[in-house]
């Protein structure tokens, strides 16, 4: 086993990518695993004012099998190719190599995460599992003027899908600690991650 990894998980907004960038250790983004647009199998939102439109905050848009096979590989190997992925178009650009080098700890963070807590823990790759939270109408602030500056999708569906997320954030963080993760705030991990990488 080269290395085991760190999964930062929370509700998108919560400061999950400024948590892992700041603690200094080399990142998977496994939001870089979402279905590509025009995939068949994505899930459609069926009731409101977005009925209609791929839900993208479900797992089933989400490729956990391909998120897994990168992890293994990085844990037994310390180095993998993982996708290019382009949010604004919803659609895979290309591939880059991730290499751990001599690290033997690695983070992996996006709004799934907690998806691979327990086969990680299961194959023995799991270092810690975190859920990162805050006030609700902090991460609402936050995710909504991150999307709109990277033109992530048009202004009247990011407003729409913030709100509906800011009313569901509670069950997010309830179903990251359910499957293993433990709540922190972004300093509190923080602190805790550098405990395991001393």
């Amino acid at each position: 086993m080269h290395a085991q990894v760190i999964v930062l998980a929370g509700p998108s907004g919560a400061g999950k990518s400024r948590l892992a960038e700041r603690v200094g250790l080399p990142v998977l983004r496994l939001d870089d695993f979402y279905k590509s647009a025009g995939d068949p199998s994505l899930p459609l939102i069926t009731e409101g004012a977005n009925a209609g439109i791929v839900d993208w905050d479900v797992p089933e848009s989400w490729l956990l099998a391909d998120a897994m096979a990168a992890l293994d590989e990085l844990c037994r190997t310390g180095r993998t190719e993982v996708p290019v992925y382009d949010i604004s178009l919803s659609a895979r650009t290309g591939w880059q190599t991730l290499d751990l080098g001599e690290h033997r700890l690695f983070v992996a963070e996006g709004i799934f995460a907690q998806e691979v807590v327990g086969r990680c823990e299961t194959a023995g790759l799991l270092a810690a599992a975190y859920c990162v939270r805050q006030h609700p109408m902090v991460t609402f602030w936050r995710r909504l003027t991150r999307d709109l500056r990277e033109h992530r999708k048009p202004p009247l569906v990011l407003v729409r899908r913030g709100l509906a997320l800011m009313r569901d954030q509670q069950r997010v963080v309830s179903h990251a600690v359910e499957l293993g993760c433990e709540p922190m705030t972004s300093d509190q991990a923080y602190a805790a991650v550098g405990r395991l990488a001393v």
